[in-house]
């Protein structure tokens, strides 16, 4: 079979251990997940009572168009209907851009380490691809990324708040960035977690679209409206950059129920806010924890922290597992000798951070 030869050492995406195969193991009782980045706090009320009472035919297909979903959203931006991309999670919008402008004649710009989808989608097509690393900080060196901009440039991705380090992009940083970007250029700004943002300097991307026609930015309603069963993603751009990724999206993509669920979820910005505050609280819990520890971590502007243990993360990794928790090792994602945990809630916070530091104890024995 004549295969891409770019697929030959591409690995397939891994997903971490299920709670029951860890329950399994390890012979536990209870499991938490810190791993995923998903709401520990579940979703709206609203949308469990849309599902009790949903009436669904499954043998029919969903609305293609995605029309009652795409109204209730366009209004809730302040946008368009014809400026709206819905895809199976924000995972397939992101492989929709890179089917649509991503060849072997071109190259595309990324900071590393950040979300691994965009290099993945971005060999898959056979472009080149560009990383500029993040500074020590865990931030966006934006400088060194339009230098890494040229003619055969055809996207350049922007994740922020950044996974995994939790940093984000200031408004006049962006704003000097996209001056600076040449127009034919997509730049593509992930906004996975941007209802967790709380920083008074973060920008407003649907207020930059307005001025900056190169830009798209693509959400999601798997993490802060806890849907991420549902896989229901969007991008917002221009109507002219929408008409043309449309015919490469597949047809019914978003299933019935996740349409329902999300119109549900978007009546109820009270329990987005309540989610908010709640795990900012949970921040502060970990922040806590480290600086009492001596540990080095990322502020974060999401619903995750990385924090680093100055030792293989997998060791880690591998301890809490074996405890009832479930974190995501740093050696996967570009931090060998940290931790990302998911904010959970107060007491699941609480408990994994008081295995953390039986962990760091026994560690500290062995030294004496």
């Amino acid at each position: 079979m004549k295969w891409k030869s770019q697929l030959e050492n591409l690995k397939a995406y891994q997903p971490g251990k299920t709670m029951e195969d860890v329950k399994e193991m390890f012979g536990l009782e209870k499991v938490t997940k810190l791993a995923s980045n998903e709401n520990p706090f579940g979703c709206s009320g609203l949308v469990r009572k849309f599902l009790q009472e949903a009436a669904l035919s499954p043998n029919i297909y969903p609305d293609g168009y995605a029309k009652t979903l795409r109204f209730a959203l366009a209004d809730h931006l302040s946008v368009k209907p014809t400026q709206l991309l819905f895809g199976n999670g924000s995972d397939e919008v992101i492989q929709i851009i890179s089917k649509a402008l991503l060849t072997r004649d071109n190259n595309t710009v990324m900071a590393t380490p950040t979300f691994p989808q965009y290099k993945h989608n971005a060999i898959v097509e056979g472009a080149e691809v560009r990383e500029v690393s993040l500074d020590q900080n865990g931030k966006h060196q934006l400088t060194k990324m339009l230098e890494a901009i040229d003619e055969s440039t055809s996207v350049v991705w922007l994740c922020s708040p950044n996974n995994p380090s939790g940093e984000y992009i200031r408004n006049m940083e962006l704003i000097e960035f996209l001056d600076n970007v040449p127009e034919h250029v997509l730049v593509v700004l992930d906004e996975a977690y941007y209802e967790y943002v709380v920083a008074d300097d973060y920008y407003d991307a649907l207020q930059l679209l307005k001025d900056y026609p190169q830009l798209l930015i693509t959400r999601t309603f798997s993490k802060a409206y806890g849907l991420a069963g549902f896989r229901v993603g969007y991008g917002i751009a221009s109507e002219e950059i929408i008409a043309m990724l449309e015919p490469v999206r597949e047809p019914f993509n978003v299933n019935t129920l996740g349409q329902g669920a999300v119109v549900a979820a978007l009546q109820d910005q009270q329990f987005i806010e309540k989610c908010v505050g709640e795990n900012r609280k949970g921040l502060e819990q970990y922040y806590e924890f480290c600086k009492t520890e001596g540990l080095n971590y990322f502020p974060s502007q999401g619903n995750f922290i990385l924090i680093d243990f100055k030792m293989d993360g997998d060791e880690v990794f591998q301890y809490l597992m074996s405890k009832g928790f479930i974190v995501r090792s740093g050696q996967a994602l570009g931090y060998p000798t940290c931790v990302r945990v998911t904010v959970g809630s107060q007491q699941e916070n609480e408990k994994v951070i008081e295995v953390m530091k039986g962990f760091l104890a026994t560690k500290k024995n062995r030294i004496v």
